[in-house]
């Protein structure tokens, strides 16, 4: 699935996209978070399929695998 994730340093600073379009990994799991399903955000952005919408779930669940937490007292 992260063949469907690209990057592009002139397209949204660089931030994680759905490879071929403009839309960002973070704006599709705002849509999630927004309450929208899966068959809502198709409906919406009819150019992209589930497996775009699962990569981009993919892709956030790995990064927050490796994202490290330190403790400040």
């Amino acid at each position: 699935m992260e063949d469907r994730i690209s990057f592009n340093p002139k397209i949204l600073a660089g931030k994680p996209l759905i490879k071929g379009t403009r839309i960002s990994v973070e704006y599709l799991l705002e849509l999630l978070a927004s309450g929208m399903k899966t068959e809502e955000i198709l409906l919406e952005l009819p150019h992209l399929q589930k497996e775009d919408i699962l990569a981009a779930i993919n892709y956030a669940a790995n990064a927050l695998k490796h994202e490290e937490v330190i403790l400040i007292r």
